[in-house]
C-alpha cells in the first residue's frame, strides 16, 4: 500500500477518505483537517486564550498536542477525580499528563477534587446515590462545573475538549433513539457563551474518527492511558459506539456522513432552539454563580453542600 501523497510506505488507511498516508504525511495531514475544522466552525482564533481539558488519554492529549504545534495559545486543566479501580487510574492519567506538559513547556493547571471539595468522586457518588449507581453522572455534572469555573475565572476565550467523532456519533444516536430534543439541540462543534457564568466551549476533533487520534498518539510518540476508566464498563455510550462500528465496517465512511447529516440539518433549521418546549431559562446560582435551571442553588453545589 503506498502513500497518496509522496508515493512511500503508507502506514495510516482511512477507508472513510479513500486515502493511505505515510507516517510523515499523517502527521501533517491531521493538524491541517483540524485546522480546517477549527476555521469552519469559527471555533477560535490565534489571538485566544485556549484552555484544553485533559485527562491523560489519546484524544485529548493528541489534541493539546496539535493546537500547540499549530501555534495556538493553550493551556491545559486535568481534573484529579480520586478513582483507582485496582490500577491507580487517576495517579496514571495525571502523571502522564504533567509528563506530557513538562516535555513541552506547557502550562498545566491542575484541580485535585478530594482536596477541593473533600471527597472523591465515588465517595461523591456513593453518598448521593447511596451506592445504587455508577457514579458517572457526579463525575459528569463536577467535570463541567469544575472546567466551565476554571474557564471563565481563568479569563480564557474558550475551553476545548477531546471529543471525538465516534463520541459525537455515539451521543447523537442515543439522543435521536430517545428523542432527547433539549441534548439535540445544543449539541454543536461550539457553544456559546451566551449566559453569565459561562465558558464559551469547543470540540475541535468533532469530525476526526478515533482510530485517526489513535493512529496520531502513536506516532508522534505521545505517552497515555490506555486502560478505560474502571467505570465505563457496561456504559450506554460503549454499546452505542459498537453499534455505529458494525456500520462502518460495513459501509466505510457512515459515522461521518450520520453526524455531517445531522449537523446540515441543523443549519437548516432542524432543531431550532424553540424546537424543545422543555428548555428552561437559566439563572446564576446564588452560591457559585454558574448559571443553572434549577430553583435556588445548582445540582454540583447541592451535592457538595453537605461535605463543606
Amino acid at each position: 500500500m503506498k502513500c497518496n501523497s509522496c508515493g512511500g510506505k503508507a502506514v495510516v488507511q482511512m477507508r472513510q477518505h479513500k486515502l493511505a498516508l505515510c507516517a510523515n504525511d499523517f502527521l501533517e495531514w491531521l493538524p491541517e483537517q483540524v485546522e480546517r475544522f477549527i476555521k469552519k466552525y469559527k471555533m477560535f482564533t490565534r489571538s485566544d486564550r485556549v484552555l484544553a481539558a485533559v485527562s491523560g488519554g489519546k484524544d485529548s492529549l493528541s489534541l493539546w498536542d496539535i493546537l500547540w504545534r499549530l501555534g495556538y495559545s493553550v493551556d491545559g486543566l486535568y481534573i484529579g477525580l480520586g478513582i483507582d479501580g485496582g490500577i491507580e487510574y487517576s495517579d496514571q492519567s495525571q502523571r502522564l499528563t504533567e509528563k506530557f506538559a513538562s516535555e513541552r513547556g506547557l502550562q498545566l493547571k491542575v484541580v485535585c477534587v478530594p482536596e477541593v471539595y473533600g471527597e472523591t468522586i465515588p465517595d461523591m457518588a456513593r453518598r448521593t446515590t447511596r451506592g445504587k449507581t455508577k457514579p458517572c453522572a457526579v463525575c459528569g455534572l463536577t467535570k463541567r462545573h469544575i472546567m466551565n469555573r476554571i474557564a471563565y475565572e481563568g479569563g480564557y476565550d474558550v475551553l476545548v475538549t477531546g471529543h471525538n467523532l465516534d463520541d459525537e456519533a455515539a451521543a447523537l444516536f442515543g439522543n435521536t433513539l430517545n428523542w432527547a430534543a433539549g441534548h439535540l439541540v445544543r449539541q454543536w462543534p461550539v457553544l456559546e457563551a451566551n449566559q453569565p457564568g459561562l465558558a464559551r466551549k469547543a470540540k475541535p476533533l468533532c469530525r476526526i474518527y478515533e482510530r485517526e487520534m489513535a493512529a496520531y498518539a502513536m506516532l508522534r510518540g505521545i505517552e497515555y492511558i490506555y486502560e478505560e476508566c474502571p467505570y465505563a464498563v457496561g456504559s450506554k455510550s460503549i454499546y452505542y459506539k459498537e453499534l455505529l462500528n458494525r456500520m462502518e465496517a460495513d459501509r466505510p465512511g457512515a459515522k461521518l456522513s450520520f453526524y455531517i447529516s445531522f449537523l446540515q440539518a441543523k443549519e437548516n433549521g432542524l432543531f431550532a432552539p424553540h424546537a424543545d418546549p422543555k428548555v428552561e431559562q437559566l439563572h446564576s446560582c446564588p452560591t457559585c454563580g454558574q448559571p443553572t435551571s434549577a430553583p435556588g442553588e445548582c445540582a454540583f453545589c447541592r451535592m457538595t453542600i453537605k461535605v463543606k
